[in-house]
């Protein structure tokens, strides 16, 4: 009897014409021994013919419970991403997911629900897209995803990376998206930063924007308090080439005592890797 994943879509939904790679994900995770659960909120039902929404975020809420609440299914996988997951915070049971067992996994705007699981629940959540299997890096990713899950290695989360700054770091490791992790700042979801890594990257945002957000991260202490930073890739400037740079910003809002590394293998590229939220980490 195979295994059976979760497979659900708590931020945006995805458009009709994803099916096709759908049904393609369903058959590589079926070849490599799963049984994919399909939620009911993975497309619009809410004016369709716009692409618009798939449920309130209630719904969706209801139907990641129903993951969480079957007891045959052993993980659980998002497939969006975009602005919405936040909406479903208040509507989650944490007792639930703390006593569940079950990893959750998503990225981008996912950040919110990752973090807010590590917080209310103190348990570890996972960046990382299972998209990626379908996609250039494919093989590879196939080959992680399986020595990770099925034969408890750590394929899947062993980072490449160089410092920046400083030569250490550690703690546990928490953020992800830059611009949906602060979507918590000021709620109950929030992490404690005290002596964390704060994990950071970005897949759109411009020079201004990163120094929004950045400034919002320096009056929220944040770079007073963390144990050192971990940035991802920064898809959009890294591609623009765009000066000054996300590393040159980094660097002089966090200043130059706070240790900070950088690795090419979390973020929205189809060779990202996973990284634990809620793990420590000595890096």
């Amino acid at each position: 009897m195979k295994e059976k994943i979760g497979i659900t879509a708590c931020s945006d939904p995805m458009k009709p014409e994803f099916q096709s790679n759908m049904d393609r994900l369903c058959a590589i995770l079926s070849d490599v021994g799963y049984e994919p659960v399909i939620s009911n909120c993975i497309y619009p039902k809410i004016y369709p013919e716009a692409y618009g929404l798939h449920g309130t975020g209630a719904e969706r809420a209801a139907e990641l419970m129903q993951l969480y609440t079957d007891p045959a299914i052993t993980s659980i996988f998002d497939i969006s991403g975009g602005d919405m997951s936040n909406e479903l915070l208040p509507y989650l049971d944490f007792e639930v997911i703390r006593n569940s067992g079950k990893k959750f996994y998503g990225y981008s705007d996912l950040t919110t629900i990752l973090n807010a699981i590590y917080t209310k629940t103190g348990k570890e959540a996972v960046l990382y897209q299972i998209r990626n299997l379908l996609y250039r890096h494919s093989e590879v990713q196939r080959r992680d995803f399986i020595n990770t899950l099925q034969k408890n290695g750590n394929d899947l989360y062993d980072l490449d990376y160089h410092f920046i700054q400083g030569t250490a770091m550690e703690g546990v490791m928490i953020g992800g998206n830059i611009r949906c992790f602060l979507k918590l700042a000021g709620t109950e979801y929030m992490p404690d930063l005290h002596n964390k890594i704060l994990l950071l990257e970005a897949l759109n945002t411009s020079v201004p924007q990163l120094i929004t957000f950045l400034s919002q991260l320096k009056q929220l202490h944040a770079f007073d308090q963390v144990n050192g930073i971990l940035l991802g890739t920064f898809t959009r400037m890294e591609k623009e080439q765009v000066q000054p740079d996300a590393v040159t910003l980094v660097r002089e809002f966090a200043g130059p005592e706070l240790p900070i590394a950088k690795t090419a293998y979390i973020g929205h590229g189809s060779d990202s890797k996973g990284a634990v939220i809620g793990r420590y980490y000595c890096i």
